[in-house]
C-alpha cells in the first residue's frame, strides 16, 4: 500500500464500543467529541498500538520503537526535538503530501503532553512534589485510525501505508463484529466494574489557599506579574476499570474535547475539556482561550442573569484580554507576519455546570510540519498559566504544593497531512495506580477576591467529583 486508504465503516453516534474493541492492543486513544451535545465538534477519533512511542521519562532514549525504526532521528535527551525531526520527516513522506485534507487524521502522532513537558520549552524551577509516575508526555507514532465525521455521519477506518495487510484484516474483523457484538454493548453498560473507596480531598485548606492568594497579590502589585494560575488538587482512591468513569462522566459533563486514553493497566487519563488549545485547518491556526467562569443557575432566570453578568464583568474581560494578548504573541512566534487576527472577543459559551468567556486568535502557516512547532512554541497554553508566562509558571512552581501532570497540558494529535487539532487538559482526572486525581485553578489578577476565587474552583471541579462520589462511592 502506497497511498491513503479509507474503508467506510457503518456510522458510529460514539465511538466507544469500537474502543472497547481494541483495548488489548497497546496505548489506546479515544478523541471524542460528544457530538449530540456540541454540533460544532465534528470528529472523533480512535487509534491503538503506535509503531513507536516518545515518553522521556522512563526510558534511556526518549523514544521507544515498536517496530523497526522508520527514521534516523539525532541523538537528543528533549523530546520536543525528536517529535519536531519526527514530524518533518513524516510530512516529506510522497503519501502524506498527497493525502487528503479534508480527513483529520490520516496517521502521524496523536497523545498528550504534560503541563511539566513546558520544562521542555524554557529553563524553569523545579521543586513540586513529583507523585504521580506518569510520564511528563506521552505521544505515539499511529498507523491508523478510525474517524467519524458528524457532520457527514460516516465513520471509516483511515489507514497509512504503515500498515500491513495483516493489520488491516485484524482491524476490519474487530470493527466489524464490534458493530453486533452484544457482550460489548453490555460491557459498556456496567458502571458497577469501577468504584471509588474514599471521597476526592484537596492538596490545600481553605487557610493555604487563602496564604497562597495573598502572596499571588504581592507579585502582583509589586510588577512582578499580571495574572497567575492558583490550582489545587483533588485526590480520591479507587478499584476497577476507570472506562467506565469515564463512561459516567461524559453523560453527566459533556464537553467537546473529551478524550480517554489507557497507558497501562494502572494508568489512563479521563479528560472532559471544554476548551480549545490549538487548531490547524488547512494552514489556518485557531486558538480558543477560556477566561471567566460563573457557575449555571438553578433556574431559567437565574441562569441568565448568570451569564448576563460574566458577559459584562469588568474583571473577566481583562482577564481574558490579557491572554488574548499573551495567545497573539505566542503564535507570532512561528505562524506568518502579519496573519495575527481575533474575529472573537468575549463570546460566551455554556456548559452543563459553568458559562465561560472564551475569545478566539487566529493566524496561518505556510508548511504542514510548522503545525507542531506552533505548538511547540505556544505551550503551555497561557490560559492555565498567567502573564507574563514564565514569571506565571514560576510562581505556580513555588506555591503548588504538587505537580499538574497532564492537568493544564494538552491532548493533540499531529496527522502527516498537516492536520492538528488539540486541548487544554482543563477538566481532566489522571489515575494511576489506584489514585484518582483532578485538579481546579483560576487566574488571579489585582481585583479579585480570595473567597470567589476559592469557590470557582469548586464551582469547575464539582461535577466530576460529585458526579462520581454519587455514582461510584460505597
Amino acid at each position: 500500500m502506497s497511498e491513503i486508504k479509507q474503508i467506510s465503516l457503518p456510522y458510529q453516534a460514539s465511538l466507544l464500543s469500537f474502543f472497547s474493541a481494541v483495548r488489548d492492543l497497546p496505548f489506546p486513544a479515544l478523541l471524542d467529541s460528544n457530538h449530540q451535545h456540541f454540533p460544532d465538534t465534528q470528529y472523533d477519533i480512535l487509534v491503538a498500538n503506535p509503531l513507536a512511542c516518545v515518553h522521556p521519562d522512563q526510558q534511556k532514549e526518549p523514544i521507544t520503537w515498536y517496530t523497526k525504526p522508520l527514521y534516523e532521528l539525532s541523538h537528543t535527551d528533549n523530546p520536543l526535538t525528536l517529535l519536531n525531526e519526527l514530524m518533518s520527516a513524516i510530512c516529506q513522506e510522497p503519501w502524506a503530501k498527497s493525502a487528503p485534507k479534508n480527513v483529520p487524521f490520516v496517521g502521524g502522532l496523536l497523545g498528550y503532553y504534560g503541563y511539566e513537558s513546558g520544562h521542555f520549552v524554557e529553563q524553569l524551577p523545579d521543586t513540586v512534589e513529583h507523585d504521580i509516575l506518569l510520564d511528563s508526555l506521552n505521544v505515539g507514532l499511529y498507523a491508523w485510525a478510525v474517524v467519524t465525521s458528524h457532520q457527514q455521519k460516516t465513520t471509516q477506518l483511515v489507514l497509512s501505508p504503515w500498515c500491513d495487510s495483516d493489520c488491516v484484516a485484524d482491524l476490519i474483523n474487530r470493527f466489524t463484529s464490534a458493530c453486533d457484538d452484544v457482550l460489548v454493548k453490555q460491557e459498556l453498560n456496567q458502571v458497577n466494574t469501577f468504584s471509588l473507596q474514599t471521597p476526592f480531598l484537596s492538596n490545600m485548606t481553605a487557610e493555604d489557599y487563602a496564604n497562597k492568594f495573598a502572596q499571588v497579590q504581592e507579585y502582583i502589585q509589586s510588577g512582578d506579574c499580571y495574572q497567575v494560575n492558583l490550582a489545587q488538587r483533588f485526590t480520591s482512591t479507587y478499584q476497577g476499570d476507570t472506562f467506565s468513569a469515564y463512561q459516567t462522566l461524559r453523560e453527566a459533563c459533556p464537553t467537546p474535547f473529551a478524550a480517554y486514553m489507557e497507558l497501562s493497566d494502572n494508568q489512563s487519563v479521563l479528560s472532559h475539556s471544554p476548551e480549545r488549545f490549538l487548531l490547524c485547518d488547512q494552514g489556518r491556526v485557531e486558538s480558543k482561550p477560556i477566561k471567566g467562569t460563573v457557575a449555571r443557575g438553578k433556574t431559567p432566570e437565574e441562569d441568565q442573569a448568570n451569564a448576563d453578568w460574566l458577559v459584562s464583568s469588568t474583571k473577566d474581560r481583562a482577564e481574558n484580554l490579557m491572554i488574548v494578548d499573551l495567545l497573539r504573541n505566542d503564535l507570532g512566534r512561528t505562524c506568518l507576519t502579519g496573519s495575527i487576527k481575533v474575529p472573537k472577543l468575549f463570546a460566551l459559551e455554556s456548559f452543563a455546570n459553568v458559562h465561560h468567556l472564551v475569545s478566539t486568535v487566529e493566524g496561518r502557516i505556510d508548511q504542514a510540519d510548522q503545525a507542531i512547532r506552533v505548538f511547540h512554541h505556544s505551550f503551555p497554553g497561557g490560559s492555565i498559566t498567567g502573564a507574563p508566562k514564565i514569571r506565571a509558571m514560576q510562581i505556580i512552581d513555588e506555591l503548588e504544593p504538587h505537580e499538574r501532570s497532564v492537568y493544564c497540558g494538552a491532548i493533540v494529535y499531529f496527522s502527516a497531512n498537516g492536520q492538528m487539532d488539540s486541548s487544554i487538559t482543563i477538566r481532566t482526572l489522571v489515575a494511576d495506580h489506584g489514585k484518582l486525581h483532578c485538579w481546579a485553578g483560576g487566574g488571579l489578577v489585582a481585583d479579585s477576591q480570595c473567597e470567589q476565587e476559592y469557590q470557582e474552583t469548586f464551582t469547575k471541579v464539582g461535577k466530576l467529583t460529585h458526579t462520581l462520589e454519587q455514582v461510584f462511592l460505597k
